[in-house]
């Protein structure tokens, strides 16, 4: 190839990596806005109404709080019909909204509740995007329902794809009544969330994984976790800093250099997300930029009772 050819294929290259990757959601979704220009503008709603999850995480602490900016934390918790409610203050408040998301403060599909509330939400506002965030164990058993809703964009928080690091991450899981753990419960979740993301990408979903970055747990991993995510149907990859909390209280937060190497792992199957704010289970706005939380829940923080880690 010539000089001229080199430089025309590089630019191609360039301009492939900054052009949108979801056209669609392009300033509209956050999480699958791939541009900072489209991100900075993309406003989104997250609704707490899920009140217990059925795997127990290593790394996962859910509260009641206004303080924490992370995750599985929520100044409160509502019913699918509070939901709507706080649907139509949000919009009255930000009228950019485009997402409405269920991200927790537990797993959206170990109770009834999130799905119940998109149900109400899609009735009234036909509009609107519809996310969901999940661990993955029930994906393949509530996926033609999720379909069904018109939820568009889905997240899958997959960790490892080996059982014996799964097992590290997630010690036990909750599972047809029963308890599974270690390397059982690793096998299950994995396998689930494979199946999930298959079937989710055959209904037309577009998937995100999300992917916590654990030095010293899964750091040597991340390019065998994009690897399998991708051939599964995945489209794009998060990968999230270890909060060290919880079982992981005594790590270290990954530093720069392993970020850098375990997304450019990632990059080789798939586009990576790097705006990532770790948002709250009530986050309401532009990730980043605008919070109108406090406008929508005031100053009486209720913290109902959840069931934890199945």
């Amino acid at each position: 190839m010539t000089e001229t050819g080199q430089n025309c294929a590089a630019q191609a290259m360039r301009m492939a990596a900054t052009a949108p990757a979801f056209p669609e959601l392009e300033g509209r979704h956050p999480c699958f806005s791939t541009t900072a220009e489209g991100h900075a503008r993309a406003a989104r709603l997250h609704l707490p109404v899920s009140p217990g999850c059925n795997i127990d995480c290593a790394f996962c602490i859910r509260d009641f709080n206004r303080r924490d900016q992370r995750p599985g934390v929520a100044t409160r918790l509502l019913t699918p019909q509070q939901a709507v409610a706080i649907v139509a203050r949000a919009l009255e408040l930000c009228p950019s909204i485009n997402v409405v998301g269920i991200a927790g403060p537990g797993d959206p599909l170990a109770t009834p509740h999130a799905l119940q509330t998109f149900a109400l939400v899609r009735e009234r506002w036909t509009e609107l995007v519809l996310c969901l965030s999940t661990n993955g164990l029930m994906l393949p058993d509530r996926i033609d329902e999720i379909a069904a809703l018109g939820i568009s964009t889905l997240t899958v928080t997959v960790n490892a794809v080996d059982p014996q690091i799964q097992a590290q991450v997630t010690p036990k899981i909750a599972w047809q009544r029963k308890r599974l753990n270690g390397v059982v419960a690793g096998e299950r979740l994995i396998a689930n969330q494979l199946e999930g993301i298959a079937r989710a990408a055959a209904h037309g979903l577009t998937v995100k994984v999300n992917t916590v970055l654990i030095p010293t747990v899964n750091d040597h991993h991340i390019e065998a976790v994009a690897e399998r995510v991708a051939a599964a149907g995945a489209n794009l990859i998060n990968i999230i800093p270890l909060i060290p909390q919880h079982g992981f209280a005594h790590l270290k937060p990954p530093g720069m250099l392993m970020r850098y190497a375990a997304r450019a792992a990632a990059e080789k199957y798939l586009r990576v997300f790097t705006h990532c704010q770790r948002c709250r289970a009530d986050a309401c706005g532009i990730p980043g930029v605008s919070d109108y939380a406090q406008q929508l829940y005031g100053d009486d923080i209720v913290a109902e009772p959840t069931f934890s880690h199945g």
